[in-house]
């Protein structure tokens, strides 16, 4: 059974290979804001629509001090295939294992192989490295739309919003 991580509550401890070298260590940035995304992997012809808008964005999401992450648990071949294809500006991380998509509460499908991928997930990461939005879909349609969030990390920002959602009844 996966954790239900509470707005609020620092994100788990993960590294993961970067496809440009090194590691990205989730929600570490201190002092910044941080997009967390993970889509499906190489087979979700709907993520790469999503990922297309997200890239779009980039630029906006920068003027908001917001650097995005993406990952999947895709393995090198295939997500060194997905930014060559796509040409992506954002840092791609992959080899999400099972674990790590236990400790971060996603949704998981497995391939006609057996294999497990991370259904559609984001973290929004504040300065204070604690989890400001949380957004889980259980399926390719489902997944926050970029521009709503982006308007709303903004009112955020500008508004000194705090974070809501982190009750539980």
């Amino acid at each position: 059974m996966s954790t239900k991580l509470m707005p609020g509550s620092a994100l788990p401890s993960i590294e993961l290979p970067l496809l440009t070298g090194g590691t990205y260590r989730v929600g570490q940035k201190k002092g910044a804001w941080e997009l967390f995304l993970i889509y499906r992997g190489k087979h979700c012809p709907r993520c790469k629509t999503y990922l297309n808008k997200l890239q779009g964005l980039l630029a906006a999401f920068s003027e908001v001090n917001v650097s995005v992450i993406v990952a999947s648990a895709d393995p090198l071949d295939k997500a060194q295939a997905d930014l060559e294809e796509y040409q992506w500006d954002f840092p791609l991380a992959y080899q999400l294992t099972e674990a790590n998509i236990k400790s971060l509460g996603l949704w998981a499908s497995s391939h006609s192989d057996g294999s497990v991928y991370a259904e559609p997930g984001l973290f929004v990461i504040n300065p204070e490295r604690k989890i400001q939005i949380i957004g889980l879909g259980n399926t390719a349609s489902c997944r926050p739309d970029l521009e709503v969030l982006l308007d709303g990390i903004k009112g955020i920002q500008t508004r000194g919003l705090p974070i809501m959602g982190n009750i539980t009844l």
